[in-house]
């Protein structure tokens, strides 16, 4: 074979999953400084309401920390999120609320508190971008807990693609209620 046929059959098995390719970057440059989904929760920023959506559509809720000029956020947008596998899972098992570390956008938490955005980084110490928070159904009781005991596993900072999706496994699956995601990817080769 040829690299003229190889090259021919190149569309043809892509077509047919023979060949990973990655999906194009959905990600768009906002005013605001960071890139954004097109799939991405659309809120009116109540994350009582949010968790209680997602969990009716038999999905759980993450929310995304991010900040101007964050080049880990870039590149969860244009690598990561980029990846159509990765993609069609978080979409699939997912609501993804995603919000500025520094913002001044109104924020109601889950015990009914108002605060902006970057009050409620402080409250949930979220340092780094990007920052990943998982919380659980609206069953367990969530908003009766501590800010910091509200959350199942987190992902402070940049994870590679492999272990990006397997995070979002690992709490998909509540892996979390059996040991850590160190435990979880050492188990699964994740």
């Amino acid at each position: 074979m040829t690299r003229r046929d190889l090259v021919a059959l190149l569309p043809a098995a892509a077509a047919f999953g023979a060949i990973h390719t990655p999906a194009r970057a959905d990600a768009v440059l906002g005013d605001d400084g960071l890139y954004h989904q097109s799939w991405f929760l659309n809120s009116f920023l109540d994350l009582r309401e949010d968790l209680e959506s997602a969990s009716s559509e038999g999905k759980r809720l993450a929310v995304m920390w991010e900040l101007r000029g964050c080049p880990y956020c870039r590149e969860t947008h244009l690598v990561n999120f980029a990846d159509q596998a990765i993609a069609d899972y978080i979409r699939a098992n997912f609501e993804v609320l995603q919000l500025n570390l520094l913002g001044a956008r109104k924020v109601i938490d889950f015990d009914g508190r108002e605060l902006t955005e970057k009050e409620l980084a402080e409250r949930y110490a979220i340092r780094f971008t990007p920052t990943f928070q998982f919380f659980p159904p609206p069953v367990d009781g969530v908003a009766a807990k501590e800010p910091l005991a509200r959350e199942v596993p987190r992902a402070p900072g940049y994870l590679k693609p492999p272990h990006f999706l397997a995070m979002f496994r690992f709490v998909r699956d509540k892996a979390y209620e059996r040991g850590s995601f160190r435990d979880y990817l050492t188990s699964s080769k994740g």
